[in-house]
């Protein structure tokens, strides 16, 4: 059992994790273009796979088992849900991006979400960057 539910976190983590990223990184760039189309698909993305990353800290619930005492897998977890926090803060701000660019309005800019959407997403970079760490060096 304990080698399903490692098989099915890394798959979890690879699956939803990666394209997550690359999603999230790609949106500042839709929005300087204002590529409506795009910016839609990338936002419906960061939704789909947001949820879908909730699946690694769920099956790593499980995989933890009497070992989630320990102190790498507290914070791991903590950053996790610090990331998914940010993560619904990038969507908040997808969809806003997508609504003022939808309008025809001259005033309406989306600017402001591109630099908050840049910096929100590195940092979720930055936080699996340091769970993985945690996950490779002290397991």
């Amino acid at each position: 059992m304990t080698t399903l539910l490692l098989v099915l976190h890394i798959g979890f983590a690879i699956f939803t994790l990666g394209p997550l990223t690359a999603v999230t990184m790609a949106a500042p760039r839709a929005i300087r273009a204002k590529e409506v189309g795009l910016l839609r698909f990338l936002q419906r993305s960061t939704r789909i796979y947001g949820l879908g990353a909730l699946g690694v800290l769920i099956v790593g619930l499980g995989l933890g088992g009497s070992d989630l005492g320990k102190p790498y897998l507290t914070v791991s977890m903590t950053l996790f849900v610090v990331a998914i926090v940010l993560l619904v803060l990038i969507e908040r701000d997808l969809r806003t991006a997508v609504r003022v660019l939808s309008t025809e309005t001259a005033d309406d800019d989306a600017k402001v979400q591109t630099g908050r959407i840049a910096a929100l997403a590195g940092v979720v970079a930055l936080i699996w960057l340091v769970i993985l760490v945690l996950m490779v060096w002290f397991n």
